[in-house]
């Protein structure tokens, strides 16, 4: 039998391979990534890594991998080689080096890429954070002295997690965003307003509102630099480094021609398997799938905790289809989240949108970073809950309350 091919060598496809062997899978399975690096943690890159002293930075760059559990020693890895089509009727994909691979069942897990200015490309001084490689390029700038003048533009969790570790530094920090605060999109203007003012208090300087238009260069030691961002309004930002944090787009280009709505990532069932083809699931962030529990519309979630819950569900869905388990069942997939900004941890559980009602459960708005629990409610009831700054035990407490009461009203006894 033709083995089970895996798309994606990071967290996601760790863990659908996990889920495979557990579920009765004993023959062969192949994993193709198109980094060098075996599955790694990718939170670290926007923060620890940054922040690191240059004697620790390299055991901290090792301790990124994943332990790979005895399961999967067995597992083929062709690492550093892309995907470039597949032939989904057939059953087959080609590798970026012209070999074509047949498959009994695909698992696709080649998640996000981070989306770019389209300007002023291959200058110096220009970043995003998604790769370890990316991590070690803005570990360098951000490391240089003087320390330098560093733009973030987005203020999404990792652009705010980068200005955090670069005013961490001794940089001097200034956040351009097109909204009216942090994570606004997500938890609404309230709180976002809320998350502005800690950074701030810290000396994260904010320009909402705005856009970029342009971005000017000059020429360093040789090399065209990054030197300044122009505004919408006209105003320009002098700087020394660009951190480019605005949003991510799929990696679905491989899988164009086989008929599938790739309109926002992978569109699959509620059982994750992709929609109109047979023998094929979707994992993590790519995967764009109904959530009955919620009643709300397809959707792809791009939190760290998806690629491990989905592949559960996905790899199950799978192995039915080749007839190795029982049919699976649906996918409820809690979203969840977690942002480190300085100290504060800030934890989300259950839906979390900036269109649901907000109650303060724990702390008040004009201290949420000292200790809060934020319910968000819809028709009345709890369907999620954002914890700021509160110790480990309290934050499991108000998860265990959600769960426990299946999105009812939260109580504090």
């Amino acid at each position: 039998m033709a083995p089970i091919v895996v798309v994606g060598a990071s967290l996601g496809g760790l863990r659908a391979v996990e889920r495979l062997r557990a579920g009765g899978w004993d023959q062969r399975i192949i994993v193709i990534g198109a980094e060098p690096h075996m599955p790694y943690n990718r939170p670290p890159l926007s923060k620890d890594l940054l922040t690191a002293e240059p004697s620790d930075r390299e055991v901290l760059d090792e301790k990124l991998a994943f332990r790979l559990k005895k399961s999967v020693h067995d597992v083929e890895w062709i690492l550093g080689t892309r995907v470039v089509s597949a032939d989904l009727d057939g059953q087959s994909i080609t590798l970026s080096d012209g070999e074509e691979i047949s498959y009994s069942g695909l698992v696709i897990a080649t998640g996000l890429r981070p989306r770019r200015l389209e300007m002023a490309e291959g200058a110096v001084g220009l970043h995003v954070i998604r790769t370890r490689e990316d991590s070690m390029g803005l570990y360098e700038d951000l490391h240089r002295e003087p320390r330098p003048h560093v733009t973030v533009i987005g203020a999404g969790f990792i652009g705010c997690e980068a200005a955090a570790s670069a005013t961490q530094l001794g940089c001097s920090v200034t956040v351009i965003e097109g909204s009216t605060g942090p994570f606004e999109r997500v938890v609404g203007p309230r709180l976002a307003a809320a998350f502005r003012n800690v950074l701030e208090s810290r000396g994260v300087t904010f320009i909402g509102g705005e856009r970029v238009t342009a971005l000017e260069c000059e020429e360093r030691a040789g090399s065209q630099r990054v030197a300044a961002a122009v505004l919408s309004s006209g105003r320009t930002v002098p700087t020394d480094v660009i951190i480019q944090a605005i949003g991510s787009a799929p990696n679905v280009e491989w899988l164009q021609g086989n008929g599938l709505d790739l309109s926002d990532g992978v569109h699959c069932d509620e059982s994750l398997r992709v929609r109109g083809v047979r023998n094929v699931v979707a994992v993590g962030d790519i995967a764009r799938f109904p959530d009955p529990k919620y009643d709300i519309p397809d959707r792809r979630v791009e939190h760290w905790s998806t690629p491990t819950d989905t592949a559960k569900v996905a790899a199950r869905s799978l192995l039915a289809d080749l007839a190795v388990c029982d049919e699976s069942a649906p996918a409820h997939v809690p979203p969840s989240f977690w942002s480190d900004l300085f100290e504060i941890r800030i934890q989300g559980y259950g839906l979390i949108r900036a269109d649901l009602d907000t109650e303060f459960l724990e702390g008040q708005i004009d201290a949420v970073a000292d200790g809060s629990a934020v319910a968000y409610q819809r028709d009345g009831r709890t369907v999620g809950v954002l914890t700021v700054g509160l110790p480990p035990q309290r934050q499991l407490f108000y998860r265990r309350q959600l769960e426990d009461a299946d999105a009812l009203l939260l109580t504090t006894k």
